[in-house]
Order: C-alpha cells, then structure tokens, then sequence
C-alpha cells in the first residue's frame, strides 16, 4: 500500500507520470494533439482546434473521423485508466513511458458506436468517458464529445472492449 503520508507532490506526479505513460503508447493521440486534464481519477479528454482537422472546409466542420477517433481514444484510455487506477495507488505499479514493458496493455475495440449530433466547430472540442461494465474479459464504456457548452454535445458513442488478459 501506498503512504497514507505521502507528499502530495510526490501523488500527483505519479498519476501524472502515469497517465503520460498511458497516452504516449498511441502516437495517434499524439498527431491529433489530444491530450488529458486530470483531475483525481477523472479525466477529461482535449482535442485542441487544428486546421489539419476540418473535414469540410466550405462550413468548416471537424472531420468525422477525427471526432470518431477523438471519442473512441477517449474511451479507451478512461477504460485503461479505471482499470490501472487501484494498482497505482497501491503501488503495484509504476508505469513509466521511458520503460514501455511498465504500461498495463490497451484494451481492444470490438464495435464502436458514434451518433453525430451537430457539427464540430473549428474550436477545441473536449470529451469524457464513463465505464458502463468492466469484467475480465468484457468492457462497455459510454462517451460524450462537446464545445463551448456541455449540455450541447456535437457527438456521443458507445464502445465495447475486449479486455486485455494478464
């Protein structure tokens, strides 16, 4: 177990520490610039406005598939993240980008879902995840995609994963 006494510098920079190891693994994530603001174990997904990203120059809108990709890497790492989350306050382990045998293994898309529902804006779009049911072999993880208001979604998906086995 963790020390209950640990500096909370020293718990910050490994969930942070962390959370890079996870998101560097996908060097998707990386072109598209997204990143993640973490905030304890909640995480919310940035996609930061790129020219690179509209799909229809004439409105311009967000390309399809970028908000698709946006939704399901989302999903992914919030599934990853939930998953690893006891093991790394436990200090289990230590996931490390520099050491890529530290990271725990990505669960793996099955099917993926995503209802367009406006379109995306060229302005930075944000995401959030929510795990529906994680088992040992079997996940289902709902997400949410919006701009400036977050009761105005431009997109919403639902997920499932195969879980990765040890």
């Amino acid at each position: 177990m963790t020390d209950r006494n640990e500096p909370l510098d020293r718990i910050k920079s490994r969930r942070d520490s962390a959370l890079k190891a996870l998101v560097s693994g996908v060097p998707y994530m990386t072109w598209l610039g997204i990143r993640f603001d973490r905030r304890g174990d909640e995480l919310t997904a940035v996609l930061p406005f790129d020219e690179k990203l509209i799909g229809n120059p004439m409105l311009p809108a967000l390309h399809g598939g970028v908000t698709a990709a946006f939704l399901e890497v989302t999903a992914i790492v919030e599934l990853a993240w939930t998953v690893m989350w006891e093991d790394l306050e436990s200090g289990r382990i230590a996931p490390d980008a520099a050491v890529p045998d530290s990271l725990p293994r990505l669960p793996k898309t099955i099917d993926f879902t995503v209802d367009y529902l406006r379109s995306g804006l060229p302005r930075d779009a944000y995401a959030r995840a929510r795990v529906v049911r994680s088992g040992r072999r079997y996940a289902s993880v709902q997400v949410e995609a919006w701009q400036d208001n977050r009761s105005r979604l431009i997109a919403q998906a639902t997920g499932h994963f195969l879980m990765p086995q040890s």
